[in-house]
């Protein structure tokens, strides 16, 4: 299953696109299945309707934990290290996590949770919140896992959409010097929540919670309730396994569908490859588990590779900078994986932060979230890998459920700032915006993949019609990324951001239409418009216009309450980085806002800005610029 030589690429590749059938069916025998498929694939794109591994029986935990127990049952599987690096690391073994995952798989059915229902998590990156999911999985239960940093109503707007009957949470969490109040947000979130029966509370950071009687308990005394033996549901390959929560050009987010046997393979297939995993090694993935990387490349990938998997509660910059380099230290980390925003902020030390740091045993780097910079990439390859480590900067998305197009570490030649060449089973082709495929190289357009893959998406929660208009209408028989790319004169790709009204801001995606909503929320705005700026740290930053006629000459204060409203309804990762008052926007006859003018706008370029005449009042651009230049 491992390729560990160029011209095993170019043969897998070959053989996954002539013969994509019997290429997946041959790598999917490296999993434990019960009962063996009767057919590979079907699909259409029309519909979109995608199958894999028809008829097989499986479940994703006995490919995580139960195959391991055998042989590598002392081996760590998770090592957690804490915000406070005065607190002791742990170290959970196969046997271990195996052991609290039956465990806490009891919980959930003595507080009636069942297979097929769907299970909100909103959880601090302690270990509990991977053996959850785990335990979820482990009963056939449906996960929602939702990033510690949303709103409340964010959190009840996800619940809601899919019914969860129970919700996991912690009471609080530590995030750098400060401490974030989960369950003061659960309770927030579901006093409009129906569906939810339960709530499991964990106890961490030790702060006092409100807990209602027949609705809530504490993780602690549930678990002395049940015994560790829970045997693994039998799932079908096209079950649900997890519902992820994204952004996309509307205001409101979409829960993305992952099936238990697809995901399986082609999380487990691609983390072994892309990092070149050898056993005994210590893999590094500093993403939350809350968003798709920390799914795929913290618990599902590693785990059924029998990896070892370390998992950080805090932030890259507390209590110092030099935290990650401490970590890399303490475990004698071979693989790093983190994202171009924290190599950038890091970077911005300056290298007293690295004096004396021992970042020897690396000897895999990755990049994940958004495309890297050629300083960023040089950085990191010079300092942090020291010239020796290959740099994976890898491409793909919360729908992909896998890294789609990456180099593959010690086997692809990397080329700075490029995600170089697609996996084997991956057909990319770029298309112009009539959906005709441009060939060659040294090209660019739109990013578009005309055969499925094992881990992608099946459809939107609920919602198959939103699945179908946002991937597969744009263009016809195609899955529509939302990304530009560029092609260039060896094949290589490279991704050049997105080409919808959504933001990748520190490697989050962010709808501008859903910032706006958050926006014209506020009492006093008439309307707004948001899109992306260069941002040094963040790759993205948002820029808002926004109409408020009613400031009572105090800008300031407004701005603040602005972004107040938006922590509120969305939370804090969504807050526009600058906020412009305007008294227009420029429009279209027919009513359109003129994102592409405002665009240049934020950008400082209003040397080109195109044809306004066609614009309802032109003078408004005029007007808009001034206002910037005094920003």
């Amino acid at each position: 299953m491992q390729i560990t030589s160029f011209e095993q690429y170019e043969e897998n590749y070959k053989k996954s696109v002539e013969n994509p059938e019997q290429f997946w069916g041959e790598v999917a025998q490296n999993f434990q299945w019960r009962k063996p498929w009767f057919k590979v694939l079907s699909w259409n794109f029309k519909d979109p309707e995608i199958k894999w591994f028809e008829g097989a029986k499986l479940n994703i935990t006995e490919n995580c934990l139960d195959r391991h127990l055998a042989t590598n049952g002392d081996k760590p599987a998770i090592i957690w290290e804490p915000n406070n690096p005065d607190e002791e690391s742990v170290t959970l073994t196969y046997k271990m996590l195996h052991e609290r995952v039956c465990r806490f798989a009891n919980v959930l059915k003595r507080n009636g949770a069942k297979k097929g229902d769907r299970i909100c998590i909103y959880m601090p990156m302690v270990p509990e919140l991977a053996i959850a999911v785990l335990a979820c999985a482990r009963i056939g239960a449906v996960h929602s896992v939702i990033f510690g940093g949303f709103s409340a109503k964010s959190i009840a707007d996800r619940i809601n959409d899919s019914q969860c009957k129970l919700v996991i949470t912690a009471d609080g969490a530590y995030r750098g010097n400060k401490q974030i109040p989960l369950k003061d947000v659960i309770d927030d979130a579901l006093i409009g929540c129906a569906t939810v029966e339960k709530c499991i509370v964990l106890t961490h950071v030790r702060t006092p919670v409100s807990m209602l009687k027949g609705r809530d308990v504490w993780w602690e005394d549930e678990v002395k309730h049940v015994n560790d033996i829970c045997d693994a549901e039998e799932m079908d390959a096209e079950d649900m396994l997890f519902i992820l929560y994204t952004s996309g050009s509307t205001g409101k987010p979409k829960g993305v569908v992952h099936t238990c046997g697809g995901y399986m393979v082609y999380a487990g297939y691609t983390f072994a490859n892309v990092f070149n995993y050898q056993p005994g090694e210590v893999y590094f993935c500093t993403a939350d588990i809350g968003w798709i990387t920390g799914h795929s490349y913290i618990v599902y990938g590693p785990l059924s590779q029998g990896a070892t998997s370390v998992l950080f509660e805090g932030i890259p910059t507390y209590p110092s900078p030099s935290r990650f380099w401490d970590i890399v230290e303490k475990h004698k980390i071979n693989t790093l994986y983190t994202a171009p925003t924290a190599i950038r902020s890091l970077m911005s030390f300056g290298e007293e932060p690295l004096n004396g740091k021992d970042l020897s045993s690396i000897r895999v780097l990755g990049s994940v979230g958004e495309p890297i910079n050629e300083e960023a990439w040089h950085w990191f390859d010079e300092k942090i890998g020291h010239g020796k480590a290959p740099i994976v900067d890898t491409w793909w998305q919360t729908e992909t459920g896998g890294i789609m197009i990456s180099p593959i570490a010690t086997v692809t030649k990397t080329k700075p700032s490029f995600a170089t060449l697609p996996l084997p089973g991956i057909q990319p082709i770029l298309v112009d915006e009539n959906g005709n495929e441009i060939e060659g190289n040294g090209v660019s357009g739109n990013l578009c993949i005309k055969f499925p893959w094992p881990g992608m998406l099946r459809t939107t929660y609920g919602d198959h019609e939103r699945c179908k208009q946002t991937y597969f209408s744009t263009y016809e028989n195609l899955y529509f990324t939302g990304d530009g790319c560029l092609r260039d004169e060896d094949g290589y790709y490279r991704i050049t951001g997105r080409v919808d009204d959504v933001l990748n801001v520190s490697g989050h995606r962010i709808g501008t239409a859903e910032v706006e909503n958050a926006i014209n929320m506020h009492a006093g705005v008439v309307e707004s418009a948001v899109v992306g700026y260069p941002h040094d740290v963040k790759g993205q930053g948002i820029y808002a216009f926004v109409i408020n006629p009613e400031m009572h000459g105090e800008a300031d204060l407004t701005k603040k309450d602005i972004l107040q409203t938006v922590t509120r309804v969305i939370g804090a990762i969504a807050k526009p980085d600058k906020i412009l008052f305007v008294s227009g926007l420029p429009k279209t006859r027919s009513g359109k806002i003129m994102r592409r003018i405002l665009r240049k706008i934020a950008e400082g370029d209003t040397t080109n800005l195109g044809d306004t005449s066609t614009l309802l009042d032109p003078a408004v651009v005029d007007e808009i610029i001034e206002a910037s230049k005094k920003y």
